[in-house]
């Protein structure tokens, strides 16, 4: 599905008003995994999940989740990215993107939301997440930007040296039938040495970072409760009773 050619938004009023849905007070349903999440069984379910919401059978689902060390390739992966192919398993997605590594310590964001009742409009719909991320990690006093050059959300280091800036958080969507699915991944305290086994989306000049890496003793349970409150103003919906719900059996 072709991404809109409207222009990034200038400010954050305009994502709100681009991220809400059109039908007020649309609950969205939130679940966090406990342990570690498979990768396949993570596909299976985001994919079920989001034609029950196309069919109108089920309710949009923000799912956080941790998986085991992995890497996977979107749809824009180049062969020679990969650099230690036998490290850890590889997956190929349908997500956009290039080559990005997932494990223990960050969080995944997985969003399964409707795009018809959210305007349509998928560069827009990836701007508001990109904003999600920066207005989440400002909580912690963390000035993250976007880069119209790369993908995901960077963050500064001139202590490292001149120009020199990080990814913090990457992101990677799929639509099917207008319902979005894969998400986000926000580093908290991950392994940053695994990342060297890939060229992260396909990054040569720029390094990886967390919270932690930044001195930040930012926990996952902060992290959460970030997450959902900065959902909220711009994507204009909530769960039932702002409960954040168990896990689906």
């Amino acid at each position: 599905m072709q991404a809109s050619e409207k222009t990034r938004p200038e400010g954050r009023d305009d994502l709100a008003r681009a991220g809400r849905s059109t039908r007020a007070n649309l609950p969205v349903d939130w679940e966090i995994a406990g342990g570690l999440t498979d990768y396949r069984t993570a596909l299976a379910r985001m994919e079920a999940r989001a034609e029950a919401i196309a069919r109108g059978e089920a309710r949009e689902l923000v799912w956080l989740v941790e998986h085991p060390p992995l890497y996977t390739a979107g749809t824009s992966a180049r062969a020679g990215d990969l650099l230690a192919p036998g490290r850890f398993p590889v997956y190929e997605t349908g997500r956009g993107g290039q080559y990005t590594y997932h494990g223990p310590g960050q969080r995944v964001v997985y969003t399964m939301l409707d795009l018809k009742t959210r305007g349509r409009d998928v560069r827009l719909f990836v701007s508001t997440l990109e904003q999600w991320i920066i207005d989440t990690l400002a909580r912690f006093n963390v000035t993250a930007e976007r880069r119209e050059d790369r993908v995901g959300v960077w963050v500064r280091r001139p202590e490292l040296g001149p120009g020199r800036e990080d990814k913090i958080a990457a992101i990677g969507i799929r639509l099917k039938r207008w319902v979005s699915f894969h998400g986000l991944a926000i580093n908290v305290e991950p392994d940053l040495e695994h990342f060297t086994g890939i060229v992260p989306c396909g990054v040569t000049q720029h390094g990886v970072t967390s919270l932690v890496d930044l001195g930040l003793p930012v926990t996952m349970a902060d992290l959460d409760v970030a997450l959902r409150e900065t959902f909220i103003p711009l994507f204009g919906s909530d769960a039932p009773s702002g409960e954040i719900r168990p896990p689906l059996s």
